[in-house]
This record gives C-alpha cells, sequence and structure tokens, in this order.
C-alpha cells in the first residue's frame, strides 16, 4: 500500500512539473525548442518515479512464485546465472541454452517458465500495464534495465544468429508498409527531422542510436507507468498502421538488435523519464 501511495504521489508530483514547465515555456520561451525540452526534462530527472518500479522490480525478481516455488534470482541473462549488472548493455544476444537470440523481455519470459514453471502464456500475460492493471513485466524490466545504468552498450554479432538477426533488424527497419506506407527509416533516417515539439533522431548515426536507446524503458509522465522497449517499438509500428505484433515476436527482437548495435558505445542511463 505504501508503494502505491508513493507512486500516485511521485506521478502527481510529474503531472505538475509537466504542467508547469509548459507553462512557463508558452509565457518564458528563451532559446530554442529544443533546449526549453532539454531543461523540462532534466527537472523532471531529478524526481523520476521509474525509480520505485525498479524496487518493485527488484521484490518481484527475488520473489518465489509459480509451480516451481521459486525466484528469477538463478536467471542468466548473458553474464552467467544471477548476474544482473551490466547484462542489458548487452542485450539482445544469442543464448545457446533457447537457441536463439533473445532480448531482455524474451529472456525474462523463457526464465519464468524454465525456472518457475509458468506456461508461455502466463509469463507474458499483461506486458503492458493499463488503468488499474500493473504489470509484473514493466516492473521487472525497470529493474533490470536500471541494473546497467551507467555501463557503456556493448552489443555483439559474434554469433552467426546474432548477425542474421541484425540483418533481419535493419531489414525491417527500411521495411515499407501500412496504409501511410511508411518505414522506420521514413522518421529516424536523416538528421534535423521533427514531429510536433520532438526532434526525431537519426537511428542510423552513432550519436542519434546513442541518445535514443540510452534513454529506453522510460516513465512516461503522460501515462503514468514505465514502459519498455517492446512497448516503444509495438506504439511506434501501430503509428506506422502497421499489423499489431505479437508481444515478444522474434521479429521485434531483430529490430531491438538493430537499433541496439547502432548505439554501442553509449552509456546507458535508463529507465529514464519522457514526456
Amino acid at each position: 500500500m505504501n508503494t502505491i501511495r508513493s507512486l500516485a504521489r511521485r506521478a502527481a508530483l510529474a503531472a505538475a512539473a509537466t504542467a508547469a514547465v509548459a507553462s512557463a515555456a508558452a509565457v518564458h520561451a528563451q532559446g530554442s525548442t529544443a533546449d526549453e525540452i532539454a531543461k523540462y526534462r532534466q527537472m523532471l530527472a531529478e524526481g523520476n518515479p521509474a525509480e520505485l518500479w525498479e524496487a518493485a522490480g527488484e521484490e518481484l525478481w527475488k520473489k518465489p512464485a509459480g509451480p516451481k516455488n521459486a525466484s528469477l534470482e538463478q536467471c542468466d541473462l548473458g553474464k552467467g546465472p544471477g548476474v544482473t549488472k551490466g547484462a542489458y548493455a548487452e542485450l539482445p544476444r544469442y543464448f545457446k541454452d533457447a537457441g536463439k537470440v533473445m532480448d531482455l523481455e524474451q529472456r525474462l519470459a523463457y526464465c519464468r517458465m524454465t525456472l518457475q514453471g509458468l506456461t508461455r502464456e502466463e509469463a507474458t500475460k499483461n506486458p503492458f500495464s493499463s488503468s488499474g492493471k500493473p504489470s509484473e513485466i514493466e516492473r521487472l524490466v525497470a529493474y533490470l534495465t536500471g541494473e546497467s545504468r551507467g555501463v557503456k552498450m556493448n552489443v555483439q554479432l559474434g554469433h552467426p544468429e546474432e548477425k542474421r538477426t541484425y540483418a533481419l533488424g535493419e531489414k525491417m527497419f527500411f521495411y515499407r508498409g501500412g496504409a501511410y506506407d511508411f518505414a522506420c527509416a521514413t522518421c529516424h533516417a536523416v538528421d534535423g527531422q521533427r514531429i510536433r515539439l520532438q526532434d526525431l533522431p537519426n537511428l542510423l548515426t552513432d550519436k542519434g542510436a546513442q541518445a535514443a536507446y540510452t534513454t529506453w524503458p522510460a516513465y512516461r509522465v503522460s501515462q503514468g507507468e514505465v514502459r519498455t522497449m517492446q512497448h516503444r517499438l509495438y506504439d511506434c509500428l501501430r503509428q506506422q498502421r502497421f499489423p499489431e505484433p505479437a508481444y515478444g515476436s522474434d521479429v521485434i527482437t531483430a529490430l531491438t538488435m538493430f537499433l541496439a548495435k547502432n548505439a554501442n558505445g553509449g552509456t546507458y542511463d535508463g529507465p529514464a523519464m519522457k514526456r
């Protein structure tokens, strides 16, 4: 109950900060729009409610659950069973035990099934929270990504499957479709583009990919929830009017691999805070 009250207080403060900054920007706008937005984000980051999601995720990570009444503390995220520090900065990657490349959310579902005995349906249930339906997955992801804060992105293509997955992700990035005949590249393959007040990073450059990828997952002030990378890509495809991707699908992992590899060398700084 205390955690819920704390979440509500943080969310209310974040919403108040959003309104205050928006009002100040309208009356006292100075410098470029991008500069003002940067100041707004800095103000919000000082009280990021994502910290509460991280704390809740750590509790879930250590709590015995499922038919096997086991915690997730022996889950191997690529650096050995139970090692969480820096693991996210090296994902997606190939996992020999599963025989495939996995991103964090796929791997988390795999560990919930193998360690805790959950079915796939149970392990992937409610991946994105909604009103009155909090998501355990979002909280676990917040905790695990936070364990790589300050670590340099270092996604490798040493295994043939990693190279194949990266190539598939690159193809997906440039693939045009949907009612608008859009691709990810339509908005994110050139410099200087903007939608509404948002600068659109060029994800083909080191600077653009690093700035974008290293700040997700993120607490969305407008939604009052921490949203994962799967949710971010799902929402992008929705706006492009692409068919809805299945949660944990290999094509989303491939697109994540492409973006994560392009962000190599950037310092991970999530979960961050977004509008």
